[in-house]
Order: structure tokens, then sequence, then C-alpha cells
């Protein structure tokens, strides 16, 4: 018997959301979704108290520059409740993030082992020597992976957004404008830090998605040789405990000396491509805060910018580059969550067709309707 195995990942994306998609679409589905209400306000609520102390570094350090004991007294004491409120929105967002990803988490898994164990699809799936699925590492791994990160993704992408869309008026207030004086012309530039910064931004921007573009292939590519291994583990347990003729055993060690070779090949390659994506990344954490310092120098010391508007907004360049940058950020974390989606959806695709389905067929309705975890017939 042979299961004909996916090429086109646009096809793995389908199956999987097609199953996926049920926890957010069943009858107790409102109790996650006013969860998710939670979790956008409380990113409003943390991007408010981050504004609040940018304005904070403001006046703190223009009332060190003045010498004025009694500001730095009332600063000192406005820091307190902005770092409390801080830490107790930091605290409930790891809550209720953690929370909606382990619910997702329970509902995929248990769909996709009863999907697997039904008419006995484990066993039949188990016999196509050519189809390498491995779906206890799938089930296990790469479904908490693709329900994990896209939660973390998404509340980190609305912040990003928020964060540059408010902080990008800070630089221009602040910032101002600029005018430069070369071979006796003159040229005045008008929000020269928001203009600075998304140059800056779309530069290193760039530069992560050609360094990093391989990535995804890469570690789909080391999940399944991380996969085998486990299998050929396996299968030498079996015929320990004689459950696999003794007659394989030198065939299955040897098979997971391979096994190994394979993993450290994997982990040899991935280890290559992290460095070149860290040298990028690594890089922009220590330019981007002495770029943004230097842009504003030159207005510091003309005397036109206070010491306290200098450290606002260089801060503030740096929170608006680094919602700019957000891929550059988690381009290993996203590279990691589409392998896994792919996988899991590969993995429905095959039992799909062992049922005799086109995984394009027919949508998997799971739970749609009562919430229950009916799968394909």
């Amino acid at each position: 018997m042979a299961v004909e195995t996916t090429t086109d990942p646009r096809q793995d994306w389908i199956r999987f959301w097609a199953s996926a998609s049920g926890f957010w679409r069943g009858l107790g589905a409102w109790r996650v979704w006013l969860l998710c209400v939670v979790l956008l306000s409380i990113v409003g609520l943390q991007l408010y108290v981050q504004f609040r102390f940018n304005y904070w570094n403001r006046d703190f350090f223009d009332a060190l520059e003045r010498r004025d004991p009694g500001r730095l007294q009332f600063q000192a004491l406005l820091l307190l409740p902005l770092c409390g409120a801080s830490i107790a929105l930091a605290v409930t967002s790891v809550w209720g993030r953690m929370t909606v990803q382990r619910m997702w988490r329970k509902w995929l898994t248990n769909h996709l082992i009863q999907y697997w164990t039904e008419n006995e699809r484990y066993a039949r799936l188990a016999q196509v020597q050519s189809e390498l699925q491995i779906p206890e590492y799938r089930i296990a791994e790469d479904a908490r992976i693709a329900t994990d990160a896209p939660i973390d993704l998404a509340l980190g992408a609305v912040s990003s957004l928020l964060t540059a869309f408010i902080f990008i008026q800070v630089l221009w207030g602040v910032g101002g404008d600029v005018t430069f004086n070369a071979f006796g012309l003159s040229a005045r530039i008008p929000g020269y830090l928001v203009i600075s910064v998304v140059l800056y931004s779309s530069l290193i921007t760039g530069t992560m998605v050609l360094v990093g573009s391989p990535l995804t292939q890469v570690i789909q590519t080391k999940n399944q040789t991380e996969a085998e291994l486990i299998t050929a583990a396996h299968q030498l347990r079996d015929i320990g405990e004689g459950h696999a003729p003794k007659e394989d055993e030198s065939s299955v060690k040897e098979g997971i000396h391979d096994a190994v070779r394979n993993v450290l090949k994997q982990w040899r390659r991935l280890c290559w491509r992290l460095m070149r994506m860290t040298l990028v990344s690594h890089g922009n954490s220590l330019l981007a805060p002495i770029i943004g310092l230097i842009l504003c120098a030159p207005k510091f010391l003309a005397g036109t910018m206070t010491l306290g508007e200098l450290t606002q907004a260089a801060a503030a360049f740096t929170l608006v580059q680094s919602s700019f940058n957000y891929l550059v950020d988690n381009y290993g974390r996203v590279a990691d969550w589409i392998s896994s989606v792919e996988r899991v959806g590969r993995l429905l695709i095959s039992l799909d067709r062992l049922n005799h389905h086109s995984p394009a067929a027919k949508i998997d309705q799971v739970g749609i309707e009562a919430g229950s975890l009916t799968p394909l017939p």
C-alpha cells in the first residue's frame, strides 16, 4: 500500500487550517474570543505605560540637566506606579497568552489523536514504509509549535503596529525638521528622524530576509531527521522486547547511527544559518540606540533640543525601529511555525488519503456545529 505525499505547501496549510480552525468556531469558542479581547486590551495598556515611560524619561533627564531636586524627587516617585503597572500587565499577559495556547493545543492534539487512531489509521499508516510521517512527533511537538507560535506572533504584531504608529508621532514632534548646509546649498528635511528610521529599518529587514530565507526548509529537514532518529530507536526497543525479529538487529543499529549522522548534519546547517542571522540581529540591537543618539546630537549641541528630549527621541527611535524590524526579531520563530504547520497538515492529508479522501475534496467540519471532535468519515 502506498500513500502519496503532498508536494504543495499550500495544500498543507489548507488542510491544517481546515482542522485547526474548528477550535475558533465551535459553540464554546466565545470564551476564547473573550480572552483574546482581554489580551488585546492588555497590549493597549502596556503600550500606554510604555508611552508614559517615554515621557518620564524626558522629564527625568530634563530635571537632571536643570539640577532640580524637587522635580527629580517627583519623577522618582512616579517611577514606582509605572513599574508596578508594567509588571502587573506583563504577568497578566503571560497568563492569558499561555491559557489560549494551552486550550488550542489541547483541542488540536485531541483531534489529531482521534483521527489517527480511528478505524486503525495508525496501523495502516505504519504499514506504509515509504511514508516517514512519524505521527507521534508531529502530534506531540509540531502540534505544540503550530498552536503556540501564532498566538505569540499575532500579539507581537499588533503591539509592534501600535507602537510604530504612536512613537512615530513622538519622533516627528520631538525631532522636528533639520537643515543641512553643504557646498553653499541649504536643504531642509521635515521629520528627519522618521525618514531615518524607515530607511534604516528597511535596510535591516531586507538583509535579514536575504540571509534567512532558506530557514524554513532547514528547520523542516532538521525536524524530520530528529523524528527519524526517534523511530529508529523505537525499532531497536521493539527488537529487545521481542516485538520484531532478532535478525533485524544489526540493520536497525546501523539505521540508528545513520539517523544520528543525519541529525548532526542538519544541526550543522541550522547552526550556520542562525549564525548569519545573529550577525544581522545582534549588530542591529547594538547600532539602533546609538544611531538615534547620533541623529539627535547636532540639535542637542546647537541648543535646540534638551537632554530630556535627546533621550526621549533616541528611545522612541529604538522602539519604532524595533517595531519595523519585527520580522528580523522573529524570523526564526516564523520559520519554525511554518515548518510545523506544514508537517501537521501533511500528516492529516496522508490520513485522509488512507481513507480515500483528497485533502482538497472535503473540508474537515470538526467541532464547527457542536464543538465535537468528529473527524472526516
